[in-house]
């Protein structure tokens, strides 16, 4: 069966004041798959993503999320996705269980089916046992993991995570590696990646797109961007290794 690319740019370009932050970006991610978007800060991958958001208009060429414009069908696009930012905003005062309420009522999910999404969403993430507390009593983990669950409650075909591990313990990290992997294996969603650890992304991504100056200088399996730049297979080189390899040469 023919793979579906979920995710397509084509010459996605955006310049701002004219600079350049992402020049004629080409990549696309296959249906179910996670993609890793990796590249150092200023790389154009954050204005990428707010792009395949329809947050903010490419200059020239295009971007499509399931089919569709995101700076045409905004709305559409929208529901249809689920989005992680590197710092989740949360009102302190309600608890996780009303924070994924008013989410729901925000994106008009039925009312017969609220309840069981809130508690099965709860349950995966691993907070069922802390929803009756405050959110602003949260650690940066929980917060993370919260995000998650709202992802989860809107049941999206396509999951943008941005640096979901930026600043979490060891234990913390690993719940939510294990989290994406249970988006992408269990929930069948397909997942953008993005993300400064390597190690990580190395562990659950099927691809790995790497960004640099606002281009993407390498895309695929890590198995054919080691061999790309060393000859042999990624079995004898790490993640870290292969990309530094690109940074050092782009």
């Amino acid at each position: 069966m023919e793979t579906q690319a979920v995710i397509a740019t084509e010459g996605l370009t955006k310049m701002y004041n004219g600079q350049t932050a992402v020049d004629h970006l080409s990549f696309q991610v296959n249906e179910g798959e996670i993609f890793g978007f990796l590249g150092p800060n200023g790389a154009g991958k954050t204005t990428t993503l707010l792009m395949l958001l329809g947050l903010t208009e490419p200059s020239s060429g295009t971007a499509r999320v399931l089919g569709l414009e995101p700076i045409r069908h905004p709305i559409e696009v929208k529901r249809m996705i689920g989005y992680l930012q590197e710092n989740m905003g949360f009102y302190q005062d309600l608890n996780a269980r009303q924070m994924l309420r008013y989410i729901a009522d925000l994106n008009h999910i039925p009312s017969d089916v609220v309840n069981e999404r809130i508690e099965q969403s709860l349950e995966t993430v691993g907070l069922d046992k802390e929803a009756e507390k405050k959110i602003g009593a949260y650690s940066r983990g929980m917060r993370q993991r919260l995000g998650i669950a709202e992802i989860l409650i809107k049941q999206p075909k396509v999951a943008f995570l941005d640096e979901p591990t930026l600043g979490l313990d060891p234990d913390a990290t690993n719940r939510m590696m294990a989290l994406i992997q249970t988006l992408s294996k269990e929930q069948k969603m397909t997942i953008l990646l993005s993300s400064h650890l390597l190690y990580q992304v190395e562990k659950i991504c099927d691809r790995v797109g790497i960004m640099l100056n606002g281009r993407m200088v390498a895309q695929g399996p890590m198995e054919q961007l080691a061999h790309e730049k060393f000859g042999v297979g990624k079995e004898k080189y790490t993640l870290e290794e292969i990309y530094m390899k690109y940074f050092q040469e782009g």
